[in-house]
């Protein structure tokens, strides 16, 4: 008897070890974007009104754990049961990827008018500044999406092909 409790947290302990292991595999694979998606959530989150800055981390927060409700199961299915969809994915964000690369360096090199940024000081009243405050948090919300998405996939990507044994 005592050698199946035995036997059984052996297995415990081996899959936890597997685990383990494609977990640092992944960590590796997705620290890059991780360090990319905090930079652009900092640029996003930056140039508020003091006494605003608090409720507007709060919604950017609450939109961003909104996200990964949305796509963690999402994720978690399709990598269950359309494993193929998970390649897909990849190479889908990396075209989308090349184009935001592309199109980085062609606004670069040939700045257009309409590119530039809006600013809380051209706003004039209460009601402008916080249409502008609604739409740079909707503008993050998004941008953590996608790069959410991006990170996920490319975890799931790198465990794809994967098997746990008990």
């Amino acid at each position: 008897m005592a050698s199946g409790f035995f036997a059984i947290l052996d297995d415990i302990a081996a899959l936890m070890d597997d685990v383990a292991v494609m977990s640092k595999v992944a960590a590796k694979k997705t620290a890059g974007i991780l360090g990319d998606d905090l930079a652009v959530n900092a640029e996003k989150a930056s140039g508020f009104m003091t006494s605003r800055e608090l409720p507007v981390l709060w919604s950017i927060t609450k939109g961003s754990l909104l996200n990964k409700v949305i796509i963690l199961p999402i994720a978690f299915l399709l990598s269950a049961f359309l494993p193929e969809a998970i390649t897909i994915a990849l190479l889908l964000g990396g075209l989308y990827l090349a184009y935001e690369g592309a199109e980085k360096i062609y606004h670069y090199i040939g700045p257009h008018p309409h590119s530039k940024k809006k600013e809380f000081k051209s706003a004039k009243t209460k009601s402008e500044t916080m249409s502008l405050e609604k739409e740079r948090i909707k503008s993050a919300i998004v941008t953590d999406f996608i790069l959410s998405v991006e990170i996920i996939i490319i975890a799931l990507g790198t465990v794809v092909d994967t098997k746990l044994y008990l």
